[in-house]
């Protein structure tokens, strides 16, 4: 990944504290060739998701199918994620998007928007969305209405 996305990754993890933690953890894109298909690379990174999920994981897969949430309801979503007593795994697919097995396993869908963002935006917005969730729960001022 490019510096900028990685720091802006960086930047958001680190402001929060001990309640709300965010942890990458990337799975390898497969190889893209002419020869095979987007279902065949969405099941071959399937395999890899599953492989660093933890057993009995609350998934959350971003998907443009997913429930859409302002930023007031994500921090109502936080809360109750939080309440939960599970780590919670949000799951963003490669450039194909995600395997359905994936999507069948998921406890729930969150879209970020109707619009179809590169990878590496898609980390920098989660990480700032969960810290402005969380700010938005700790009256923390980072957040304007």
């Amino acid at each position: 990944m490019p510096a900028w996305v990685c720091s802006g990754y960086e930047e958001y993890a680190k402001r929060l504290n001990k309640d709300v933690t965010i942890k990458l953890i990337e799975v390898a894109a497969s190889k893209r060739s002419k020869a095979s298909s987007a279902e065949k690379y969405k099941t071959e990174e399937s395999v890899r998701i599953k492989k660093v999920l933890p057993k009995g994981a609350y998934v959350v897969v971003l998907d443009v199918k997913g429930k859409q949430l302002s930023t007031e309801k994500l921090a109502m979503q936080l809360e109750r994620w939080q309440h939960i007593g599970k780590e919670i795994n949000l799951i963003v697919g490669g450039p194909d998007g995600l395997a359905e097995d994936i999507l069948l396993m998921a406890n729930e869908s969150w879209s970020l928007s109707a619009l179809t963002f590169p990878h590496p935006i898609v980390r920098v917005i989660v990480a700032e969305q969960v810290y402005r969730a969380w700010s938005l729960n700790n009256n923390h001022p980072y957040h304007r209405e």
